[in-house]
């Protein structure tokens, strides 16, 4: 019989995606490239921390879902057979499309569609201490990615500054987004401790 998905493993696997994506912007950041060149790897790095955490984020519903069905039972009113494959469990939480939600509070509603109010992962993502890292994350990959006026104007609101260049060019600067880095790495400390499997 195949294992159950883990949260422990899902943390793990981002933990190590966080590693990746910091000695990739060592690399850049001693590579003598110019400033531009730099800034638009860190803009690759944003993107690439993005997509880490939406798939930690989509690996532990799958998760959750998958070892335990009650916990969407509960949420829904909806009797779920025991034993769902993890695509099951996956297509339950995208509905056949890409995984996506807006900001700490839009995952947050997110995950309450499928967990009780006292589920470990929801337990860890409500945590105070993870809002404006988890806000910051979005909207910094928003304007990396989409660069328009919209989102330039969301991120300048999420860091209260009034003038910005590129992404890039703001994360490389003053350790920002190695502090991220090392608040993503301690919510993804905390589910995996968190985590019952």
């Amino acid at each position: 019989m195949p294992r159950k998905k883990s949260g422990k493993h899902s943390a793990q696997v981002f933990n190590t995606a966080i590693e990746q994506i910091r000695d990739f912007l060592v690399e850049i950041d001693e590579s003598g490239c110019s400033d531009r060149a730099i800034s638009w790897a860190y803009e690759a790095g944003i993107i690439k921390l993005a997509v880490a955490f939406e798939h930690l984020m989509l690996d532990c519903l799958v998760t959750a879902i998958n070892n335990d069905t009650a916990t969407i039972t509960e949420r829904t009113g909806v009797e779920f057979p025991k034993h769902l494959t993890d695509e099951v469990c996956e297509y339950l939480v995208t509905g056949g499309r890409f995984f996506d939600f807006k900001g700490r509070d839009g995952l947050i509603r997110t995950i309450k569609e499928f967990v009780p109010n006292n589920h470990w992962l929801l337990t860890e993502v409500k945590k105070r201490r993870y809002k404006a890292p988890l806000d910051l994350l979005i909207a910094l990959r928003n304007y990396a990615a989409h660069e328009s006026d919209v989102s330039k104007r969301s991120f300048l609101e999420q860091i209260d500054q009034t003038r910005i260049g590129s992404a890039g060019s703001w994360a490389k600067r003053q350790g920002r987004f190695t502090d991220l880095l090392d608040h993503l790495l301690d919510l993804a400390d905390d589910i995996e401790a968190a985590a019952p499997y």
